[in-house]
């Protein structure tokens, strides 16, 4: 009895460790996982370490504000198109989901986004991908809020093929309200070009308004990679 006594008391007690051991290797996984995020734009710490800015015609406005205790990257363009851009290898089996905050501050009215004369957007987020040594050898995926109020699912750049635009938000979401974003790019490249992509090679953050020569501005929030 003694000793059925004592091994039962030994159970209860490595029971009560292997629970333990339980919890803390569950606690340890989900902490692992938290981190398994790529930072690429720390606006809310005001940081564009990294960041360039390239002209398609005259300058967006990019600058660092602040309101209700958050920093974030304001833009603004009057007729105008530059995008802040990065080159940061990120590889998509690790960490295939791009997240933001973004909100638009001033909205352009309804324009064909698909003619060359519309190709503006408030506000854009896009990833690109290197397919060759040379330059214009690239696709890209453009994260667009779009102008209008259904759009289609996806269309071709007006201006080139290797680039396409996905809505993910159109004049139907209320400007001046902050909206956050969740995309697997690893598998919008291959629905929209047909080809399994592992690496991309850039984000870049655009607000431009140059084809319609009208005026716009959006906000943008912090960028990181996730593994989900």
């Amino acid at each position: 009895a003694v000793l059925l006594f004592m091994n039962t008391k030994l159970q209860k007690i490595f029971n009560v460790k292997m629970c333990a051991s339980l919890v803390l290797g569950c606690i340890a996984v989900s902490l692992h996982s938290a981190k398994v995020i790529v930072n690429v734009g720390d606006f809310s710490g005001k940081d564009l370490s990294g960041w360039n800015e390239k002209s398609f015609s005259g300058a967006t406005d990019y600058r660092f504000e602040r309101q209700a205790e958050l920093n974030y990257l304001y833009a603004s363009a009057d007729k105008s198109a530059s995008a802040l851009y990065k080159k940061i290898k990120i590889d998509l089996r690790k960490t295939p989901y791009l997240n933001w905050s973004w909100r638009v501050d001033k909205p352009l009215p309804e324009l064909n986004e698909q003619v060359k004369e519309g190709d503006d957007y408030s506000a854009r987020v896009y990833v690109i991908v290197k397919r060759g040594l040379a330059p214009w050898r690239t696709n890209a995926l453009n994260y667009i809020w779009s102008s209008n109020k259904a759009p289609e699912q996806s269309w071709p750049n007006a201006f080139t093929e290797k680039a396409i635009m996905i809505p993910l938000r159109t004049r139907l979401d209320a400007s001046q309200e902050w909206r956050h974003e969740k995309v697997n790019v690893r598998t919008d490249f291959e629905d929209n070009f047909g080809v399994k992509t592992e690496m991309i090679d850039g984000v870049a953050i655009m607000v431009d308004s140059d084809n319609s020569g009208l005026v716009t501005a959006a906000s943008f929030g912090d960028i990181y990679f996730s593994a989900n």
